[in-house]
């Protein structure tokens, strides 16, 4: 039988900051909303378009902030408790989206249930819940990680599981950052490299499998490996995001100045931001960008290293996963951006538009804070 402390007025509380931590997520959603408004004002009618958009992140943004002050407010054991019934009912909504007439289809994707003023993709709820029955699980059988059984097969079970609803959708590139952070989160909780090692060799061989049966996936991987053989077709979205790096130079053509962003870049406000911040702003703009992840990652580290210090194991491993599913996406969207891996929609973490990716990374970063409020005070000033 499973029971959950329901939050009340009393089970909530103002919660402590790592001011490093916030001060890097608002500059990097600061720098969102310049960047998000000048991608936007080249696909979405010009200014008054922009401001749309703009007033449609900056709601998505407030949101996401909200739910994060919620979350960090919650004590950390009610995430333990509440992982169990999280992972269902992230279960039963990847199951709705894959019901006709409820799922809402973009592009040949069905990945979004519509919620009367906004869309939500379950998909993005499902990588943070992930995170926490995984951690879950590895705390309570710390002592049994020897066991192929409990540090492999029973979590490979359920990724799997979540992955064959993922891939229904589909959507490869999401179920590619949950089973990398799995493995990552193996490797930090103790489990033999030799299993590891296994577990890495059959989910490439699972991808191989899922690129070569889908002929749309290796069409990307084929064109991905030489864009300017079809530049108008295969190779278009690559290619319009190389002329953007490449404008862009040192120091950028000039914030809202980028060509590219007129409808030439694809999704320029999400799937390709990068591009645009790279042409707008420069080699510069993208350190600093980096600068900002790395910090962030820094300070998220941080806190997962003196959690274990304070013997608060499970909130060390939630720390490290959703570390790991911060710096894996971001990698990811660099990576497509430079061409440097296939083409994949996958957002920029606080960075790109879309609602449900920002209302997740502020319940993932609230959950973040929820760990800091375990720490002991004096380590808090660190």
């Amino acid at each position: 039988m499973i029971s959950i402390t329901l939050p009340s007025r009393s089970f909530l509380r103002v919660p402590a900051v790592d001011p490093v931590l916030v001060l890097a997520v608002a500059t990097l959603l600061s720098l969102s909303m310049v960047m998000v408004f000048s991608a936007a004002i080249g696909t979405h009618g010009g200014v008054q378009g922009g401001f749309v958009i703009l007033v449609k992140h900056s709601f998505s943004i407030v949101l996401a902030l909200f739910l994060g002050f919620v979350a960090a407010s919650v004590p950390l054991r009610f995430w333990r408790q509440a992982n169990r019934p999280l992972l269902g009912l992230s279960t039963v909504l990847l199951v709705l989206v894959l019901i006709p007439g409820i799922g809402h289809e973009v592009n040949g994707s069905t990945r979004w249930l519509p919620l009367g003023f906004m869309r939500f993709q379950p998909s993005e709820l499902v990588k943070v819940v992930t995170v926490l029955f995984l951690a879950d699980h590895f705390v309570r059988n710390s002592e049994s990680m020897d066991s192929f059984r409990i540090s492999i097969l029973e979590p490979a079970f359920v990724i799997g599981m979540l992955g064959v609803l993922l891939l229904l959708e589909p959507d490869l590139g999401c179920t590619a950052v949950i089973m990398m952070t799995s493995v990552g989160l193996m490797y930090l909780s103790g489990t033999r490299i030799r299993y590891i090692f296994g577990a890495i060799v059959v989910a490439v061989c699972a991808v191989a499998v899922l690129i070569i049966v889908e002929p749309y996936r290796l069409q990307r991987v084929l064109s991905f490996r030489d864009p300017w053989a079809d530049p108008f077709d295969t190779g278009f979205q690559l290619v319009q995001a190389l002329i953007a790096l490449g404008s862009g130079e040192w120091f950028g053509v000039g914030l809202g100045a980028s060509v590219q962003k007129l409808f030439y870049l694809p999704h320029a406000s999400n799937d390709f931001i990068v591009a645009v911040i790279g042409e707008e702003l420069g080699l510069i703009g993208l350190v600093a960008l980096l600068v900002l992840y790395g910090l962030m990652l820094w300070r998220i580290f941080d806190i997962a290293s003196r959690a274990a210090d304070a013997g608060e194991m499970f909130g060390a491993r939630v720390c490290q996963g959703i570390g790991l599913l911060v710096v894996l996406q971001a990698i990811f969207h660099f990576a497509v951006n430079l061409g440097l891996v296939p083409t994949k929609g996958l957002t920029l973490p606080l960075m790109s538009y879309g609602g449900s990716s920002m209302l997740v990374n502020g319940l993932a970063l609230g959950i973040v804070l929820s760990v800091y409020q375990c720490l002991p005070q004096r380590s808090k000033g660190r």
